[in-house]
C-alpha cells in the first residue's frame, strides 16, 4: 500500500477511537439527563433533576478530556504529546472545579426552593436565617473552588513551581504586606461569614441604617444590598454591620408596634379619641388584633401629646396602619371636637398707667 494511504488510513483510526467513545459517553449523558427531566416532577427524583440540569454540561466537557487523553494523547509524537497533555490537564481542573461548584448549587437549589415556598408565612424568620445561610456557604464554596483550581493549574508548571520553592524564604514579609493590603477585603470577607453565622442579619429583613429605612435585597460576603422604601439599592460593605449598630425589626419576629403622635388641646376628651382608636383599628385589615394603647404621654404649654400604640403583621402593614390611623382621627376631630386642635392662645392683660414718683414733682412749665 502506498504511504500516503498508510498515513490517512492511521489518522482515520485515531479520530474514530477519539469520535466513537466520545459520542457513546455524551449519549449515554443525554439519556440520563433526559430521564431526569421528565421524572423531576416526581419528589424523589427533584434532586436528580436539580443536579443533571446543573452538571451537565461540565460533565460532557470531562468526559470529552477523559476521552481524548485515553485514546488519542498517547498515539501522537512525543513532542507534541507533552504540550497536549498538559492542555488537557488544565482543562481537567477546569472541568472538575466546575461540576464541584454546580454540583453544590444544584444541592442547594432544592433547599431554596423548598424555603421559598415557607417565606410566604407570616413567621419566615428561620426561613429566612436557612436562605441567607445556603447563599453565602454556597458562595464560599465557588471561591474556594475557584481558588484552589488556580494553583492546581499554576504548580501545572514547572517554571511556576520553581519560582514557589524559591520564594518561601519570603513568604512571610509577602504575606504580611499582601495582608495589608487586603486588610479590607478580607475583613468584610471575615464578616460576611459572620453575619451568615451569627443571625444578625437575613435576607428579607428590615433594617433602619443611618436613618434609611429598608429591607435586605441580597447578602454576599462582601456587601449587603439594602432595598430601600423608594426602590433605591444601597451597598453596604458587610464590615459596617459588624463594627456599627443597626436596627433590626424583624430579627426575632416579623410583627412591628407602630407609633403615632399627635399634639392636640387642653380640651381634647382623651377618652372619645381612646374609643375612636379602638373603632378604627376594629375595622381596619391592617391592624392584627393583639395590641393597642392610647395614652397622655406629655403636657406641655402649647398643649398635651397623645400617643397611640398599635401592632401590625410586619413592617409595611404597620407603615400603613399609623398612616390610616392619622388620617381618620384628624378627620374625627376636625368634625366632632374642632375644638381639641391644636391653637396657640393670646391673653391681653391691661394695665393701669403708673406715673414715676419723680416725675409727678416736677412742674408742669418744665
Amino acid at each position: 500500500m502506498h504511504p500516503r494511504g498508510q498515513t490517512v488510513e492511521v489518522i482515520g483510526t485515531r479520530w474514530f477511537l477519539v469520535l466513537v467513545p466520545l459520542l457513546v459517553t455524551l449519549a449515554l449523558l443525554e439519556l440520563v439527563r433526559l430521564i431526569a427531566h421528565r421524572r423531576a416532577q416526581v419528589r424523589r427524583w427533584e434532586i436528580a433533576g436539580a443536579v443533571v440540569r446543573r452538571c451537565v454540561r461540565p460533565a460532557w466537557l470531562i468526559a470529552a478530556l477523559v476521552v481524548a487523553e485515553l485514546s488519542f494523547v498517547n498515539d501522537v509524537d512525543r513532542s507534541s504529546r507533552t504540550a497536549l497533555s498538559h492542555g488537557l490537564t488544565i482543562g481537567l481542573i477546569v472541568g472538575v472545579t466546575w461540576f464541584a461548584v454546580e454540583l453544590v448549587y444544584a444541592m442547594t437549589d432544592i433547599a431554596l426552593v423548598r424555603l421559598s415556598r415557607a417565606l410566604g408565612t407570616r413567621d419566615n424568620r428561620r426561613a429566612r436565617r436557612a436562605r441567607t445561610q445556603l447563599m453565602l456557604l454556597r458562595r464560599v464554596v465557588a471561591v474556594v473552588a475557584v481558588v484552589i483550581a488556580i494553583g492546581a493549574i499554576l504548580l501545572t508548571f514547572t517554571r511556576v513551581r520553581a519560582l514557589g520553592a524559591s520564594m518561601l524564604a519570603s513568604a512571610g514579609i509577602a504575606g504580611a504586606i499582601a495582608g495589608v493590603a487586603a486588610r479590607p477585603t478580607l475583613g468584610n470577607l471575615i464578616a460576611g461569614l459572620q453575619i451568615a453565622f451569627s443571625d444578625m442579619l437575613r435576607m428579607d429583613d428590615v433594617i433602619v441604617v443611618n436613618g434609611e429605612w429598608g429591607r435586605v435585597d441580597d447578602v454576599t460576603l462582601t456587601y449587603v444590598v439594602m432595598r430601600t422604601w423608594d426602590e433605591r439599592r444601597l451597598i453596604i460593605p458587610t464590615a459596617w454591620f459588624v463594627d456599627n449598630p443597626f436596627e433590626n425589626w424583624t430579627r426575632h419576629e416579623a410583627r412591628v408596634i407602630g407609633t403615632v403622635f399627635l399634639t392636640l388641646d387642653f380640651a381634647v376628651p382623651v377618652d372619645e379619641v381612646r374609643n375612636e382608636v379602638q373603632r378604627i383599628l376594629e375595622t381596619s385589615a391592617l391592624w392584627d388584633r393583639r395590641e393597642w394603647v392610647v395614652q397622655v404621654t406629655e403636657i406641655t404649654e402649647s398643649g398635651v401629646e397623645l400617643r397611640m400604640l398599635m401592632s401590625a403583621a410586619d413592617a409595611p402593614s404597620a407603615w400603613d396602619l399609623r398612616c390610616e390611623v392619622r388620617e381618620r382621627l384628624l378627620t374625627f376631630l376636625r368634625e366632632r371636637y374642632p375644638e381639641a386642635l391644636p391653637r396657640t392662645r393670646v391673653e391681653a392683660v391691661t394695665a393701669p398707667l403708673s406715673v414715676p414718683p419723680e416725675w409727678a414733682t416736677l412742674d408742669s412749665s418744665d
